[in-house]
């Protein structure tokens, strides 16, 4: 990372903090005088980082006083963002890395110097992410599971091992260490940089991965982007996003011992979905912050991509301070944090009387009123208080197929399937529970709910409740301080007691990477046509996501999971029906179990916070034996190996020139989709397992590969012939021409009902361009560079929809395809749209942001939509082929 640019247009004196002379830095506070005390602590992270990298060219002074002018000047004014550092996980970094590996290959063919391509800014990419579960059974579960993990992965692996090698500014974290969104906050985070000539800033951060919200929480501004947006930042270019509003959110309050930080954020993420805080900062103040602890903070800043912020703001204040202690930092690294954050006014002190900031918007939450809920059953914004569980389950078999309803006949609702499995009968129902998943992310943040699903557990062994066995229980933490906390507060037995054992480190049930259901299980549940359910802690439940034959999935804290385990039902209420019978047959009630928040506080401060920060650092510095002795090359060109089915050179840079070529015309294209409204990531780029009969399994098997050697779509991101094959795969894909969910579409010439793929490559050898039509919110869900990448191998020029996700609307843009938007009020349906048209887009040379182009249908209908540009910068980058193209570019 290069120093301060010193000398730039906007850049003050440098000054030494005062009781460390040694210590520089910018003193924005002075510099921005009285406007700067008015704006949100977020926007003042952005006003410094915009000062400190001013060079007159791709920061200007102009945006540091856009930045300072925010009051006027949000929603209106495109400002850049240099973020100090990024981080990727393996589902995205490693298309990330292959990308700049193949990048060295093109400027090499193109004539010029491939050592001079390397990240620009500091990135640090984190192994694990990705988990098969192979062993869910103890003993030696997470042994065996990482010892599969390694070998089926040892060579995307060597591929880490080599990028580590030859590339600067990236740092690999090995593998069996932890993911992405847990390591960033656990180990990686600076919450103050003095990486450079002791010179001190913000920390800051932008990542790959949904959860890196995560960090708002240790008052670090960070979020998560695509894979192609991360890639232009690796490379020096700065974000570019409009200037957003700033919601306040007030908490006031205070929090019930029996609600959970998963209440508050199911809560507060009703609370902001409503407020309509899409596309803005979130920022958190009122007397209510001190109350909430940083894990709690964290957990609430992690679901801000749920209720659609770009992200949830905690400033610094005490109580991270007294984290930070306990998370290792020494004292001289803490009193230089605090002298720091006070002198540029980044400290906040809710004791303090001084003005508020002043919001775009007030969000009042009051923590007092917040009750235990769940989420489902098929989206995570669907909330269900825990009381009124069984009554809405109820109304869910009542009504229509759709968001929430099932449809069942009123005639059918009790039916009753009994099952013999490992020598016993039971006897499955409508919201019988047949997963129940403690899994990564939101929750393992946070220590208390997970010493709380501890705590009861060990409270409903002791008195003698069971979990029933045919259930698939798991127990897979972020990262392995978990296991640790869990295990020095003895009540990891307990969990494992009940079939929740720890797999492994990654995620697993939540992307449907898991054993599949005992076989006798599905055959019930497919003859009786049963709601099965699944509950999980995690953040997303779409219908199918877990398993096709588990209809019902429920988002709940994960002592809430435990709890829908042993009652084996999610049709019980817990006040009035016991858990089950325990110990000389004594009916066994939740509120017997449930620990109270002095327990869970006494465990907490006990066991979990110093030991765990202590143990992280410590793996971190001794590694991983497999991984240190793990031999790569260390070639300036990666060797490509032409056999690989885990890493390809992709095509993306193929025809790299000094020069772009402008954007063609699209003449006479097919509809290769026609898709309706929230179409997701997942729907375009499954992330999940490789279907036997999908085109991705045909090209596998032609290699060579047993359906047990597949993997995962997210495990094999790094070869393009496998991604392409799987766009759009998602056995759950709704496409109007087929009327069915299916990856399957209509070949037109031909008239032949193919793969997606297949289509895709007919209509490529045949010359013929195509888009796809789409509905409201295309693009949800997790950001994923391949829902873009694929899109664009197949040969989609251009998606016409009625609105766009932000972030996938961005990564289409990054890699070359147009985003369309129809224009207020209208959509196929009323312009008369059947999709078996073709259609022709002409791009004038000059584009403009958010301009009207004229769309010609090949039945001479011609109607307006707008090219969904939202600034110059989106123009430039798909005028030079994508963020991609124009970045390698600068090389030659």
């Amino acid at each position: 990372m290069d120093p301060p640019r010193t000398g730039s247009p906007y850049q003050p004196a440098i000054e030494a903090l005062e009781g460390h002379p040694e210590k520089k830095f910018y003193n924005v506070s002075k510099l921005g005088g009285a406007k700067y005390d008015t704006l949100p602590y977020s926007i003042r992270v952005l006003f410094e980082s915009s000062v400190r990298n001013c060079d007159g060219f791709l920061v200007k002074e102009t945006d540091a006083m856009n930045i300072l002018d925010w009051k006027t000047k949000q929603n209106y004014v495109e400002v850049p963002f240099c973020p100090a550092r990024v981080v990727l996980q393996d589902f995205t970094g490693i298309p990330a890395m292959v990308d700049f590996a193949a990048m060295r290959e093109a400027v090499r063919n193109a004539g010029g110097d491939p050592v001079k391509v390397n990240p620009a800014c500091p990135t640090d990419l984190t192994v694990d992410h990705s988990l098969q579960i192979d062993f869910s059974k103890w003993p030696e579960t997470v042994l065996k599971n990482q010892e599969m993990e390694f070998g089926r992965n040892r060579e995307r692996l060597q591929f880490f091992k080599w990028s580590s090698k030859v590339f600067e500014n990236v740092s690999i974290i090995p593998p069996e260490t932890g993911m992405a969104h847990q390591v960033n906050l656990e180990y990686l985070s600076r919450v103050v940089f003095d990486d450079v000539k002791d010179f001190l800033h913000p920390d800051s951060v932008v990542g790959t991965d949904s959860h890196t919200t995560m960090v708002n929480g240790l008052g670090i501004l960070g979020w998560g982007v695509g894979g192609i947006e991360t890639e232009a930042v690796m490379l020096g270019m700065p974000l570019t996003l409009t200037l957003p509003e700033v919601v306040g959110c007030e908490l006031t309050g205070t929090v019930s011992p029996f609600a959970t930080s998963i209440d508050i954020v199911l809560s507060i993420t009703k609370h902001l979905r409503q407020a309509d805080v899409a596309g803005k900062f979130v920022e958190f103040f009122g007397s209510g912050v001190s109350q909430l602890s940083i894990a709690d903070r964290t957990t609430i800043a992690n679901m801000c991509p749920e209720y659609g912020a770009i992200l949830s703001f905690f400033p610094v204040d005490n109580v991270t301070l007294k984290h930070l202690k306990h998370a290792g930092f020494d004292k001289a690294k803490l009193e230089v944090t605090e002298a720091y954050l006070k002198a540029v006014k980044l400290f906040r002190d809710y004791e303090s009387s001084s003005r508020e900031p002043e919001y775009s918007q007030v969000v009042q939450v009051s923590l007092s009123s917040i009750i235990p809920y769940v989420s489902g059953p098929k989206r995570s914004q669907d909330r269900v208080a825990v009381n009124n569980m069984k009554s809405d389950f109820q109304a869910c078999l009542n009504e229509k197929s759709g968001v929430k309803g099932f449809q069942i006949a009123a005639e059918k609702q009790n039916d009753v399937v009994p099952v013999q499995y490992e020598g016993n009968e039971y006897k499955l129902s409508h919201g019988c529970v047949v997963i129940a998943a403690v899994i990564s992310c939101t929750n393992n943040c946070n220590p208390s709910v997970m010493l709380a699903a501890g705590l009861l557990a060990k409270k409903a062994v002791e008195a003698g409740l069971v979990v029933k066995p045919y259930i698939r229980t798991s127990l897979s933490p972020g990262s392995g301080m978990v296991t640790h906390y869990l295990s020095s507060s003895g009540v990891l037995p307990y969990l494992s007691k009940l079939g929740f054992e720890v797999v492994g480190y990654g995620c697993s049930t939540c992307v449907g990477n898991m054993a599949p259901l005992p076989e006798a299980i599905r055959n019930a549940i497919k003859q009786g046509d049963i709601i099965a359910c699944g509950v999980l802690s995690g953040t997303k439940n779409f219908e199918g996501r877990l398993c096709d034959c588990v209809r019902a999935n429920y988002l709940a804290s994960p002592p809430l999971v435990v709890a829908y385990a042993i009652a084996g039902t999610v049709r019980i209420d817990f006040d009035m029906e016991p858990l089950g019978t325990g110990f000389n047959g004594k009916s066994i009630y939740l509120r017997d179990i449930w620990p109270t928040r002095q327990e869970l506080h006494t465990v907490e401060e006990e066991c979990v916070i110093s030991s765990m920060f202590k143990e992280l650092k410590e793996k971190m510095e001794k590694g991983n034996k497999r991984w240190n002795l793990l031999e790569a090359p260390e070639s300036t060109l990666f060797p490509w190996d032409l056999k690989s089915t885990y890493i390809r050179c992709p095509s993306f840079f193929d025809k790299l020139a000094k020069e772009a070529v402008p954007p063609q015309a699209v003449e006479n294209a097919h509809v290769l989709l026609f898709l309706g409204d929230s179409v997701t990531t997942d729907h375009i780029s499954p992330a999940g397992s490789i279907a036997r009969s999908s085109a991705a399994a045909k090209y596998l098997t032609s290699k060579g590969l047993t359906p047990r050697e597949f993997n995962s779509y997210g495990a094999r991101r790094g070869n393009d012939a496998v991604m392409t094959r799987g766009t759009f795969a998602n056995i759950k894909l709704l496409n109007k021409f087929i009327g069915k969910p299916a990856p399957k579409t209509v070949h037109f010439p031909s008239g032949q009902t193919l793969d997606v793929f297949e289509a895709a490559e007919l209509y490529q050898k045949e010359g013929i361009p195509v888009i796809i039509l789409a509905g409201k919110k295309y693009g949800l869900g997790s950001s994923r560079d391949w829902a873009a990448k694929g899109p664009f191998l197949l040969g989609v020029k251009a998606v016409l929809a009625e609105s766009y996700e932000k972030v996938h609307r961005s990564q289409l843009i990054g890699i070359g395809i147009a985003p369309l938007q129809f224009r207020p009020g209208e959509n196929p349906s009323t312009l008369g749209l059947t999709g078996r048209e073709q259609f022709s887009i002409l791009f004038p040379p000059d584009l403009s942001p958010r301009m009207t182009l004229d769309i010609k249908t090949s039945t001479g209908k011609v109607f307006s939509v707008i090219a969904l540009f939202e600034n110059n910068m989106e123009i430039t980058l798909y005028k030079n082929g994508g963020s991609l193209n124009f970045v390698a570019r600068r090389f030659l």
